[in-house]
């Protein structure tokens, strides 16, 4: 979480000095979503996220080096330079994305599993996606067809509260957003997204049960982020007093609090971890930097499929 929460933090100063540009969406605060369901997920299982996917890239395994440099729009990025912040993308680390449509990745992610069961794979194929994307037509016919087909797919609602500037109240008629999934006869958990903990134990628990039963799970996972939509956006819909309230209970303090509580962390491991994600962000900014732009002559590339 603090290796994400510094990348993140990063960004937003090296996007404030015009290094990166387009649209920059940050996680800031959801950390304990990405580190707790990945660390149920196998890695050869599948994920698909939304466009606020910085964490869910790191923590999948691609490295921070090939992150930040698409970040800055180099050849050595994930996706060539070509996607930037919305668009990670790592087919060897099965990484599909990086969807800038809401509720672009769930059809995705059905499709994904589709094909691993009908190639005879046990893998789970994980899809993140925000409050926003219940309200979409996919998310209704992918819940549909995953279930029906029974799908191997855990589904993980990233309910930060705020689909862009619109509460979760004046989106949705009903805010209970597992009912959704239970409606499709699927199983629905709800989850403190705050407690890293507590996503990791209820994302085994689906992890097993997909195992089990071969069938999909969905998550609902309450968390908050601390930032803006996105870097453009002055954040005028929400009121401060809400968003403090909200940060005391950032998950990267409170775990360090539980830890020290058993002595299990100390503050030189706290300083000793701090220096190593600093170095490794440092190294990376000056890799982007170093790294050339895609040439022209690859501009037509990965419009068609490459044949030998």
């Amino acid at each position: 979480m603090l290796r994400i929460r510094r990348f993140e933090e990063r960004c937003a100063e090296l996007y404030s000095a015009t290094k990166i540009r387009g649209f920059v969406h940050l996680c800031i605060g959801e950390e304990a979503v990405a580190v707790g369901v990945h660390k149920a997920l196998a890695d050869d299982d599948a994920v698909v996220s939304t466009y606020r996917e910085h964490g869910h890239a790191l923590a999948k395994g691609i490295t921070m080096d090939a992150v930040m440099a698409e970040m800055y729009g180099k050849a050595t990025g994930c996706s060539h330079g070509r996607g930037g912040s919305m668009h990670l993308f790592d087919r060897d680390a099965r990484f599909y994305g990086g969807n800038a449509i809401v509720g672009g990745g769930l059809p995705l992610a059905v499709g994904l599993a589709l094909a691993d069961t009908r190639l005879g794979r046990r893998q789970v194929t994980a899809c993140f996606f925000g409050d926003g994307a219940v309200a979409e037509g996919e998310f209704h016919e992918s819940l549909n067809l995953a279930a029906l087909w029974r799908l191997p797919v855990l589904f993980c609602c990233e309910n930060n509260q705020y689909a862009m500037g619109t509460p979760l109240r004046r989106e949705h008629a009903n805010t209970d957003l597992g009912a959704r999934a239970v409606g499709y006869g699927m199983r629905s958990m709800e989850v403190d997204g705050m407690d890293v903990l507590a996503v990791e134990a209820a994302a085994h628990e689906a992890v097993a049960h997909i195992g089990r039963h071969r069938e999909p799970v969905f998550l609902e996972l309450r968390t908050y982020r601390f930032r803006a939509h996105s870097m453009y956006d002055p954040d005028r819909y929400r009121d401060k007093t809400e968003i403090e309230s909200w940060k005391r209970r950032d998950p990267i303090p409170a775990l360090a609090a539980s830890l020290r509580a058993t002595a299990d962390l100390s503050d030189s491991d706290m300083d000793k971890m701090e220096s190593e994600v600093t170095a490794e962000i440092d190294g990376a900014v000056a890799a982007a930097e170093a790294a050339p732009v895609e040439p022209e002559s690859e501009l037509t590339r990965h419009v068609y499929t490459e044949r030998a």
